[in-house]
């Protein structure tokens, strides 16, 4: 019998909640705060009908700005805390070539000494102004 794989947990939902402020600002402005990701930090990202990853913060902070190279905003998320990190939901929406883009996206970040050591990335795909207002033409969300 094999015994359970069980990953280190996190010192507190505080902790989990403060990289989930900084990995907002790393998704608004581009540039890694300060003692957020680990030196070895591996991030499997998914969109749709691709996958990517990368290891290392400068190859993380590399793959990010390829899909997203301008600043943007977040303007709603939710954080849950999990044994081994956390989960963050989020809507962006930034400019590029003057156009209007959005996307929403699910992090599932593990944690280590503090820092996130593994990132899990979930992406819709980004819409543009007229898959926007496509969509809301055609669907009533009932909730934002």
């Amino acid at each position: 019998m094999t015994a359970p794989c069980s990953a280190p947990r996190l010192d507190s939902e505080a902790a989990g909640r403060d990289l989930a402020v900084k990995l907002v600002a790393f998704l608004e402005t581009g540039s890694v705060p300060d003692r957020l990701f680990a030196h070895d930090v591996f991030c499997d990202f998914t969109l749709p009908r691709w996958r990517l990853q990368a290891c290392g913060i400068d190859d993380v902070r590399a793959l990010r700005l390829a899909g997203h190279p301008c600043p943007g905003r977040v303007p709603r998320s939710r954080f849950d805390a999990t044994a081994t990190g956390f989960v963050l939901e989020a809507e962006e929406e930034w400019e590029s070539d003057g156009q209007s883009w959005y996307c929403r996206e699910l992090f599932r970040a593990d944690v280590a000494a503090g820092l996130i050591s593994e990132l899990a990335v979930y992406c819709t795909g980004d819409w543009d102004a007229v898959q926007v207002a496509r969509h809301a033409a055609a669907v009533t969300l009932l909730r934002q």
